[in-house]
């Protein structure tokens, strides 16, 4: 749960921007006034994408300097909505209004032991839990799932500071991680903590039930950017208000409706909270569930959608025409 959902916006200055990986670039900014940083904590960032002002969320890597500096990481990919190309466009001495730092992923300390698990970017998530977890000494393992050692950031760092608590599994060098085995070592007074691609915490959440073990020692941050599907256009339609819009790859349903002129209920935008949840009346086509919900929905997989983050996509390759979502809004 978030400590807090309200947001206090101030400028911010880089003061660093640097390429750890082809694709990944981390980025220091000097907050006008001093924040409070946690572990799990992430910030808004506003952007400017095609001429319209957005907001992006981005978790900060390692809290330093008593607020004085914040560190992000971020990924541009073939799934970026456009955030990235802005943030991978800033340079030293660029400014950018950014929020406190919001904390939607907690780190309860008190657990008898701990098990981190990254997933790519999701580094950026887990990587200020495992520096506190080392501060005061508890048991815990870090581990950290890529397709290579060339796409994963801050590897040489967490070697140095974790050591062997930190295990690797790399795809590209037959090191792949099996889920199941990874839950299936875990005991009753484990703590998991997993942020990744949603296959991975699909993956994950699958197991854990299987294995009976606690829901709330399961704790997990998703990016609204990870699906099933690359994002596709699809039409929505709203036949109470006689309305229909497409959306387009680089946009979700709920801004779509948004641009509209709609008022949807919405809070976190990252498919957690599940307030922006709206009934499916009709499909052409298929969903894409981007939410954290996926386990719960398989029971209804296609009768409620998060507008936040899932799409609506075209599965059949021989069919004409984006997919088609009817759906009602309350």
């Amino acid at each position: 749960m978030a400590t807090s959902h309200s947001r206090v916006w101030q400028r911010a200055t880089v003061t660093e921007s640097d390429a750890l990986t082809p694709g990944i670039r981390r980025i220091v900014f000097e907050p006008q006034r001093p924040v409070k940083v946690e572990a799990g904590a992430h910030i808004d960032v506003k952007v400017t994408i095609g001429g319209a002002t957005d907001s992006r969320s981005y978790s900060v890597v390692t809290p330093s300097d008593e607020g004085r500096t914040i560190t992000i990481s971020v990924l541009d990919s073939p799934q970026s909505r456009g955030g990235a190309a802005v943030m991978h466009a800033l340079r030293v001495g660029d400014t950018i209004e950014i929020t406190q730092p919001v904390l939607d992923f907690p780190l309860r300390i008190g657990a008898a032991r701990y098990l981190l698990l990254a997933g790519g970017i999701g580094i950026t998530a887990i990587a200020g839990m495992a520096s506190v977890l080392r501060s005061i000494g508890a048991d815990y393992t870090l581990v950290y799932v890529g397709r290579g050692l060339g796409e994963m950031a801050f590897v040489e760092e967490l070697r140095r500071e974790h050591g062997q608590r930190l295990v690797l599994h790399v795809r590209d060098d037959g090191t792949p991680l099996d889920v199941a085995t990874l839950v299936g070592s875990v005991d009753a007074g484990t703590e998991l903590y997993t942020c990744g691609p949603i296959r991975l915490m699909d993956a994950v959440r699958r197991a854990w039930i299987e294995r009976e073990l606690s829901p709330a020692n399961l704790r997990f941050e998703t990016f609204g950017n990870s699906g099933w599907f690359d994002p596709q256009r699809f039409v929505v339609r709203i036949p109470r208000l006689g309305f229909e819009t497409m959306v387009g790859t680089s946009e979700t349903m709920l801004e779509a409706l948004e641009s509209a002129g709609l008022e949807v209920m919405s809070d976190c935008r990252k498919g957690e909270c599940g307030l922006c949840e709206v009934r499916v009346l009709h499909l052409d086509g298929d969903l894409d569930h981007r939410d954290v919900f996926y386990s719960e929905r398989q029971k209804d997989a296609r009768g409620k959608i998060c507008c936040c983050v899932s799409r609506a996509v075209s599965t059949d390759l021989g069919r004409p025409g984006p997919a088609v979502v009817t759906i009602d809004i309350s």
